[in-house]
């Protein structure tokens, strides 16, 4: 038996956060979760690129032309969605997933979701380096991980 899988080495690999404004109190903590897990991992501040966006639904857009220039390895998607008191929740997070899944599958790219869908801010702290931990740093390991795995699996 074979197993294959990446490692979380990346001194080699370039990077793009696609960081969304809105619920920056929350998006903030994601990206510096993101860039130390990278950082830690040996990508240097050079290797990466961050663009800001209005909001998660502009994240999609953004990232398909990231992932067209072909100048980065992964892109690690950043944003918050919290829903509130109409459907417009729902919407959003939505289109910021299938989209980003879309990208992801169309230019073969690995795209680490880092975008937030909870119920309540709280929960959303908890998420941004609370006690749940920091899903940004989670979605740059699954970034450097999935770049390693698919260099493998094209060697």
């Amino acid at each position: 038996m074979k197993i294959i899988e990446g490692e979380l080495s990346a001194r080699d690999i370039r990077v793009a956060c696609v960081v969304a404004r809105f619920n920056d109190f929350v998006v903030d903590a994601l990206l510096r979760g993101a860039l130390d897990t990278l950082r830690r991992h040996g990508v240097g501040d050079k290797q990466i690129d961050i663009i800001r966006v209005p909001g998660a639904f502009e994240i999609p857009m953004v990232a398909r032309k990231l992932a067209a220039s072909r100048r980065y390895d992964a892109l690690i998607a950043l944003g918050a969605v919290i829903r509130g008191q109409t459907p417009h929740f729902d919407y959003v997070a939505g289109e910021c997933a299938s989209g980003i899944a879309r990208i992801a599958q169309e230019h073969a790219l690995p795209i680490a979701f880092g975008v937030l869908t909870t119920e309540t801010v709280e929960q959303a702290m908890d998420r941004a380096g609370g006690k749940a931990g920091n899903k940004g740093a989670d979605a740059a390991l699954t970034a450097i991980e999935m770049v390693n795995l698919l260099r493998k699996l094209d060697a």
